[in-house]
């Protein structure tokens, strides 16, 4: 992992008076175990703290920019602040390398748990700067990090999930409901694997992946979606 945090500090846009407040956000409560004398704390109470203020922005954000009603504001603050999307901006920020975590966490690079460490910690990070840096700078942060991904949200209508998407287009184009059915199950009963194939008519469009059947399903109605071009 990375010391030197001045390269996070510019992907961020902020110096940190205490810089141990970053470093702080960036420990997992597995480094702990493996690392009981480190100085710092993990970063689970950073990342309530975090998850309020993303919300809280994002909700005055909507509210003060749009006029429509409750239950639309909703589904489209969830699609901004759900893990998927924290985790990928997580990525783009590129906090990974600075991460402390323990052995096993390092090596699972592809875990859905994985996902929501980084989701945490890009959550953690936001709570950060709120207490080293004020209401403002973390506002800017999630404005330029977050908040930019609302016109594609809305546009490619991403705050409806995957498989209602999948359904209206078809029936749209087609007037054919899909289907799905599983077509393999991998690994032990506490750690399977689903593949799960979309159907329209006899036609099978697509395959998703995930660790519940319902998981599977979303997965192969996107990868359905993306397939037919809707």
């Amino acid at each position: 992992m990375k010391e030197d945090f001045s390269g996070l500090e510019q992907a961020i846009g902020v110096t940190f008076q205490n810089k141990d407040m970053l470093r702080q956000a960036l420990v997992h409560r597995s480094y702990l175990n493996e690392h009981p004398d480190f100085p710092l704390g993990h970063n689970e109470r950073m990342e309530f703290l975090g998850d309020a203020v993303l919300e809280l922005v994002v909700t005055e954000h909507l509210y003060n920019n749009y006029d429509n009603p409750e239950g639309e504001l909703t589904n489209w603050r969830a699609a901004l602040v759900n893990s998927e999307m924290i985790a990928k901006l997580n990525d783009e920020l590129g906090s990974e390398p600075y991460l402390h975590l323990s052995k096993g966490e390092s090596k699972d690079s592809n875990s859905k748990a994985r996902k929501y460490i980084l989701a945490n910690a890009f959550e953690a990070i936001i709570g950060a700067i709120y207490l080293d840096q004020g209401w403002e700078a973390s506002k800017q942060f999630i404005t330029e990090r977050v908040l930019k991904e609302l016109p594609e949200i809305l546009e490619k209508q991403l705050y409806i999930d995957p498989k209602s998407r999948f359904q209206e287009a078809a029936q749209e184009h087609l007037g054919i409901t899909p289907s799905y059915k599983v077509m393999s199950e991998i690994g032990p009963d506490h750690e399977k694997t689903f593949e799960v194939g979309v159907y329209l008519g006899k036609t099978k469009v697509a395959i998703g992946m995930g660790t519940s059947k319902q998981e599977a399903q979303v997965a192969a109605a996107q990868a359905g979606i993306e397939a037919k071009g809707w």
